[in-house]
């Protein structure tokens, strides 16, 4: 093992290799407070991913919350008219994750992109969430999907008024949901088999590239189909293999627009990273520019590899009486050997270690 590798734990490497890709793609550094105020949250608290907050009142009166997300913070303090704004964060966000009842501290590293956002900068952002995912693990795969088809879809079939309820089918792949919720609404079947196609296209876009081709129903899908295509082809030919197309991954389309998108790793059941285009919170938030963006859930990283981890270290050295030269000299051979090691006087240590190695008497 790596000298350097033992310094820093997976998420802390991560952290650093994340921060100088997209420093090296002109990215800068995005600094916040721990805190902002409350009524920024409060106006779109549906766009979180858990409404609750921890809350406090300054000096001055105002109500303050610990930041539960960086995005609104990043858009508040957005200039108009900038050609484009490129920015990373490495920041700390506090919320209730789904399915608990306690705040957790959770550590994020992002990237957003807002102002003139074209193609390319769609496509760049793709490819950096592609090669974030492989910066943590060599075992990656990356959904995509883009609600401007969905959305078409939903409007040929007649079920645009369900647009969110049809959203949290296809996030579950209810297909008897969706088969059940076009029955009631009187959908045809021939369009209510293209809504349920929605919930089961699974593959890169080579592969189900002709089965994409048909939901281009109308001129809102076939725009989002050819976006779509072309930006994952490119995605592939740059490096993208593992990428898939999955209309499952699903967004609030009060917020999100475009593509949106969830990378995972092995090893960790849910999603590591999440993003897409969220030109509508702009919007609500008085904003005329495009944005897209995507954010790294760190502490899923720090938990799975602590819950892999069977070791603290790699050595435990029993010091017993001996002298500090024959100490110094038995750890710098370990290290040489690339062994992580943990000095302590007795056995008794409160650390988990692969092997025991003894230097003097125990006292």
């Amino acid at each position: 093992m790596n000298n350097d590798a033992m310094i820093f734990k997976t998420e802390e490497r991560a952290q650093i290799n994340l921060r100088a890709l997209y420093s090296s793609y002109g990215y800068s550094q995005y600094k916040m407070s721990k805190f902002e105020e409350y009524d920024l949250y409060v106006k779109n608290k549906d766009f979180l991913l858990s409404g609750d907050m921890i809350t406090f009142t300054d000096a001055s009166g105002k109500l303050m919350a610990l930041k539960p997300d960086v995005t609104m913070s990043i858009i508040k303090n957005s200039t108009e008219g900038e050609s484009l704004r490129k920015v990373f964060y490495t920041e700390n966000v506090y919320r209730m994750p789904k399915g608990s009842r306690a705040f957790k501290e959770i550590m994020q590293v992002g990237l957003e992109c807002i102002g003139e956002v074209d193609e390319y900068a769609v496509c760049e952002v793709l490819m950096l969430a592609t090669k974030s995912l492989g910066c943590i693990s060599p075992s990656w795969t990356m959904d995509v999907s883009h609600l401007g088809i969905v959305s078409g879809v939903l409007e040929y079939a007649g079920l645009g008024e369900e647009k969110e309820q049809i959203l949290s089918l296809l996030g579950e792949k209810n297909v008897g949901g969706i088969k059940e919720l076009c029955a009631k609404k009187g959908v045809s079947e021939e369009k209510a088999a293209l809504v349920e196609k929605l919930a089961t296209v699974s593959g890169n876009i080579k592969t189900v590239g002709d089965v994409v081709d048909g939901f281009a129903v109308n001129e809102c899908a076939k725009l989002a189909v050819d976006s779509l295509k072309t930006l994952l082809n490119e995605i592939e030919r740059t490096g993208g293999a593992n990428v898939n197309v999955d209309f499952s991954v699903s967004s609030n389309m009060k917020y999100y627009n475009g593509i949106v998108f969830c990378g995972f790793i092995d090893g960790i059941p849910s999603s590591i990273l999440s993003g897409g285009q969220y030109d509508n919170l702009m919007k609500r938030m008085g904003k005329s520019s495009k944005a897209i963006g995507f954010a790294v859930q760190l502490d899923l990283l720090e938990r799975f590899e602590q819950s892999k981890k069977k070791y603290d270290f790699d050595v435990l050295v029993v010091t017993g009486d001996a002298s500090i030269s024959k100490i110094n000299d038995t750890v710098s051979a370990l290290k040489k050997e690339g062994k992580s090691v943990y000095v302590s006087k007795s056995a008794s240590a409160f650390v988990k270690c692969a092997s025991v190695v003894t230097v003097g008497k125990g006292e």
